[in-house]
């Protein structure tokens, strides 16, 4: 056998392999979170969040240069994830076929046929068995940065191993300075690449040194982090900040234009290290040499962040962080806005603080043409006495209420409290006591004379083992090499959800409760992925065999293992309620196993020679052959979750917002959800170009306040009237004071803060004036003649409007927010001539105008028309003429009702946060009150055929308002199936939960109280409606429980006795 032909030949198939399934299984348009954003900013070359990623935008550019027409630029960049990919998975096959290679031509061996079809099988099991694993398979089919960087991953540790085969060659170094130039590429992708130098390092040493001592591993640790060390801390952002201060130089003092400096400084730079590579060349310092010549390509490479200033100058519609100057890119490089937070010695959230930090940066100034030097606040100083080592409890927004669940493991006797922190009583009002969860230690602060609360060490620990390390890790590794209970985040139960399965019975149920009888959306549920250990068990036999045959290897691969693994875990220092799941940024940690996964397949080999004593060949082809079971049983498992052929939900989401907002709108959003894939539509495809997106989160920058102040695509800028003194980086944050009673008018508060004089201004502790709000109640004159010709309201609605939108700043904020601020800014000068819309009304309850809402079906406008706030599930006024043809023919949902088409968590969170099926019965209900009864029954039923259940997880908010708009329409037998149906699901999850016992039913009790709560709402509206044949299946129910007949309703019985009737408990 030739085998570097079939290495060649086996590892295309397996690229073949990976690639076909990733097209076929790839998005067609947009992802939700950060994928939306990439390729809208990579089609137009616009400027993304920090730290940007400069290549990938530049690769996407050049790929969505292939597409017909805008509608397949998403399937250009998706499909060249799925391409890059299917690369990652080729490199990883002969990564894979080297490593074992290694190992059977030790000491001068040759390979035997045996050996090369065992060295072959164990690079097609191992890569395909990461070509299918969860995590990398996700990524893989849309528009993220973490497919291209995996496969710079797979890449340079291939070509290090290429370097180790020719290591003794001439010009060998050729593929190390290869490798320098990648990794400075990869920077412009992701930094995660950098995390493979300790174990291209010990690559190195392992083919240098034939002497392998303690001593010499030791060094050659503190060398990969010390080169590590010299990229990511000295080459990444000094460069940059080298070239800041030269910018500086030129533009304040020598008056030249912006950026001169930084391309002076980089065009001597350059000719510095050109020269030095010459000096040393010709001196035959070999190592000096390589050392200047790879510091070269990795600037070379890294040199892409400069295309991010050169489109920003340009002032794109989507310009993140505005990094037209070096100083400015040094911010998003640094990730500045980010903050930071403690690592191998700190604080903890309850620390005292001791002093302020300071620091200073330089922003340009457009007016002056100058840089001026601003000084923020950048974080706080600790007494020594309340620093610890390796701080892992350090985060004081989250306190204690986020960290005990994980970190306390004492417990005590003590009064037992509920969930609001009320003693809990018995019957005769006697406090109850009973084991509870101990936890900190009372410490005494010397400065201000107070104790308070502080973690133990202990606690500190055992967070970062049960929460950092387990949940953040080792739950995301079983998940792609043990199984998989489901794809929901969970939030307080976690025992319910987001766990590894194994589908071993015994075991699951030791660990996760009764694993029989599951409810239906449990047991249907295609993220439910369950693989037997057998990856897992098949990547340990390939790790204690690599031990055993090669262990210098075995340090390479170990070492990838922890530093994409562990490391990050420590680096990242997680709190808890992250608002996703993290797997993807530990792929390259599973990557690692997956070679140990190839590598099993020589160790089933030996055994089943040691065993059945045949032939080589022939236990290397049945080896390979049993392993191959292994990424076929995660093909098969994972497919029908991660196919994501026939969905387009998230760029379906973005385009009803904008087809939902009236004319030369301002919609304003909140999170990456409902932003990312408005821009998407509107940056992609050209929809609603006269609409101006506005992120509220991102009005407490200065950069984006100006942004917003310019126009963008066909939309005019948003009308602030706040000059820049007032906003950059100053009023972060401004106190409400409640100085004046009176009703303060918008323009007139404006005014005030507007106003330099002291008058105008609150003094602090320390002495500092500052802006403030000097009254909580705020009028916003109605201009009705603007609202009308706006199109904000309609002429024959012009009796409905109010004089005057009242401001009613709640009593719970002690100070506003500067995006709250220029949120005032704006309601003070729009003047009622353009229609400020939302996506999510959260940022208006503390400014009380949810009473001035008018739902579109998507978005929420702002109208000068009363409509008192009631409940979260009906909030603002409805115009059916305007959101009943939207709903029927202009929204789009995403082929969600194809039973192909995989809903996961969080597009049924984003479904859910849109109200999309709720919008259906909200207007059907209001069409009933016009008597509209025809067009109402025709939104009920749209509403569930394209959003149907049990695709769409039931829930009160979306089930519950259709059965009560059918049963108003008298359309009886539809209402009685969507209650009976939505019943049982809740009483499968009760008859589930129920099965718990010990500390377990302890984790489920409160979504018994859920369910149990729900069902009775479904339970009493059956008897408001008099559907007797329901009330009666409800009670048989309610029966095994131990209610009794006098507890329950009786078929017929007035329901308005029965709510006022003190024996009835449900």
């Amino acid at each position: 056998m030739n085998f570097n032909r079939w290495d060649k030949l086996v590892g295309w198939a397996v690229f073949a392999i990976a690639a076909l399934t990733y097209l076929f299984t790839m998005e067609p348009s947009s992802s939700l979170w950060d994928c939306a954003e990439f390729i809208a900013t990579s089609y137009k070359l616009e400027v993304g969040h920090p730290p940007g990623a400069p290549l990938f935008m530049l690769m996407a550019r050049i790929a969505t240069l292939f597409a017909p027409n805008s509608y397949y630029v998403p399937h250009m960049v998706n499909g060249m994830n799925c391409l890059a990919s299917a690369f990652c998975i080729l490199f990883l096959f002969w990564t894979i076929t080297h490593l074992a290679r290694r190992i059977f031509t030790a000491a001068g061996r040759t390979m035997s046929e045996g050996d090369k079809i065992a060295v072959l099988g164990a690079g097609a099991v191992g890569a395909l068995a990461y070509t299918f694993t969860d995590t990398f398979w996700f990524s893989a089919v849309e528009g993220e940065v973490y497919a291209l960087s995996s496969m710079f991953t797979a890449l340079v540790v291939w070509l290090m191993l290429k370097w180790e085969e020719q290591a003794d060659e001439p010009h060998s170094t050729r593929w190390i300075v290869l490798i320098a130039y990648l990794m400075g590429l990869s920077i412009g992708v992701h930094i995660l690449n950098l995390l493979t130098i300790p174990a291209l390092v010990f690559i190195y040493y392992f083919k240098r040194y034939k002497s392998v001592t303690l001593k010499g591993m030791a060094l050659a640790t503190l060398l990969s982090l010390a080169i590590l060390g010299f990229i990511n801390g000295i080459i990444i952002p000094y460069t940059v900040y080298l070239g800041a201060m030269v910018d500086l130089f030129a533009v304040n003092s020598l008056g030249l234009p912006v950026n001169t400096g930084i391309v002076v400084f980089a065009l001597a730079l350059l000719g510095v290290l050109s020269w030095g590579i010459v000096r040393t060349h010709r001196a035959g310092k070999k190592m000096w040499n390589l050392l200047l010549v790879c510091t070269t390509m990795i600037l070379i490479g890294f040199s892409s962040y400069a295309t991010v200033t050169i489109r920003a100058v340009a002032n794109p519609p989507m310009n993140s962080n505005n990094p037209n100057n070096p100083h400015a890119l040094l911010s998003v490089l640094n990730r500045d806005q980010y903050g930071n937070r403690p690592l191998l010695y700190g604080q903890y959230y309850s620390s005292p603080i001791d002093d302020y930090v300071e620091s200073t940066s330089y922003h340009y100034n457009a007016e002056t043409k100058e840089y001026d030097k601003v000084v923020t606040l950048t974080g706080y100083t600790y007494p020594s006495e309340f620093k610890h080592l390796f701080p892992r409890l350090w985060n004081t927004a989250k306190g204690e209420a986020a960290y005990k669940p994980w970190a306390a493991y004492r417990t005590k006797t003590d009064v037992l409290r509920d969930e609001n922190g009320e003693v809990v009583r018995d019957e005769n009002g006697k406090a109850m006591r009973g084991e509870v969860l101990e936890f900190g230690r009372k410490v005494y602060d010397s400065v201000t004379g107070e104790s308070f609360i502080e973690p133990t060490f202990g606690e500190n620990l055992y967070y970062f083992f049960t929460y950092q390390l387990n949940y953040m890790y080792w739950r995301y590794f079983l998940w792609n090499f043990v199984g998989r209970q489901d794809d929901i985040q969970a939030s307080d139960e976690t025992i319910l959800h987001g766990n590894w399965l194994s589908g071993i019975t015994a075991l699951d149920e030791a660990y996760l409760g009764p694993q029989s009888d599951l409810p239906s959306e449990m047991a249907n549920n295609p993220a439910r992925n369950r693989y037997f250990f057998l990856p897992f068990v098949l990547g340990l036999l390939g790790l204690i065999y690599q031990l055993n045959r090669d262990q210098k290897n075995f340090s390479v691969v170990m070492w990838l293992f922890i530093m994409m693994g562990i490391a990050l875990v420590v680096y990242f220092n997680t709190c808890p309620s992250e608002p996703r799941e993290r797997d993807y940024v530990y792929a390259g940690s599973f990557y690692a196993f997956c070679i140990w996964i190839g590598l099993g397949v020589l160790a089933i080999r030996d055994i089943m020679g040691y065993v059945l004593g045949r032939d080589a060949k022939l236990t290397a082809t049945l080896a390979t052959i049993i392993a191959l079971g292994v990424p076929a049983l995660l093909a098969a498992e994972n497919w029908d979750d991660h196919d994501r052929s026939g969905r387009t939900m998230a760029r379906d989401i973005g385009w009803n917002y904008l087809q939902s907002l009236p004319e030369n709108a301002i919609v304003i959003n909140y999170g990456d959800n409902d932003t990312f894939p408005l821009w998407y539509n509107q940056e992609v495809d050209g929809v609603r170009p006269d609409v101006r997106i506005m992120n509220s989160s991102y009005l407490g920058g200065e950069w984006y306040i100006d942004e917003m102040k310019t126009r963008a695509n066909e939309a005019a800028g948003v009308p602030f009237s706040l000059h820049s003194s007032k906003y950059s980086f100053v009023n972060d944050f401004l106190p409400v004071a409640d100085r004046v009673k009176r009703v303060i008018d918008a323009k007139e508060l404006i005014g005030f803060i507007a106003d330099e004089k002291d008058n105008t201004k609150v003094q602090l502790a320390d002495g500092s004036l500052v802006d403030y709000i000097p009254g909580r109640r705020i009028a916003i004159p109605v201009n009705k003649d603007n609202a009308i010709k706006a199109g904000i309201v309609k002429e024959e609605d012009r009796d409905l409007m109010v004089d005057t939108v009242y401001i009613n700043i709640s009593e719970r904020k002690r100070s506003i927010e500067k995006s709250e601020m220029m949120l005032l800014d704006l309601l003070a000068n729009f003047d009622w001539k353009r229609p400020i819309c939302f996506t999510q009304v959260y940022i208006l309850q503390d400014f009380g105008l949810l009473d001035y809402l008018q739902y579109d079906g998507y978005a929420y406008r702002l109208v000068p028309i009363l409509t008192p706030y009631q409940s979260s599930w009906e909030i603002g006024r409805i115009d059916t003429e305007w959101t009943y043809p939207r709903l029927m023919e202009t929204f789009r949902y995403g082929n969600l009702a194809d039973e192909d088409v995989h809903v996961d968590h969080f597009l049924q969170y984003n479904i859910a946060a849109s109200k999309a099926r709720e919008g259906f019965a909200r207007v059907a209900k209001e069409l009933i009150r016009e008597g509209r009864n025809e067009e109402a029954l025709k939104a009920l039923d749209r509403g569930l055929e394209v959003l149907p259940s049990p695709k769409i997880r039931y829930t009160d908010a979306n089930t519950y308002p259709f059965i009560e708009a059918y049963y108003a329409l008298g359309e009886m037998e539809k209402g009685d199936k969507l209650l009976t149906d939505y019943a049982t699901v809740l009483m499968e999850y009760m008859e589930y939960y129920l099965l718990f016992d010990g500390y377990k039913a302890n984790l489920v009790e409160g979504e018994i109280r859920n369910r149990m709560d729900s069902l009775t709402e479904l339970y009493y509206l059956a008897a408001f409606t008099k559907r007797n044949d329901l009330i009666e299946w409800f009670n048989k129910y309610y029966r095994t429980f131990g209610y009794t007949d006098e507890e329950l309703i009786k078929p017929g019985e007035d329901v308005n006795e029965i709510m006022d009737s003190p024996e009835v408990h449900m």
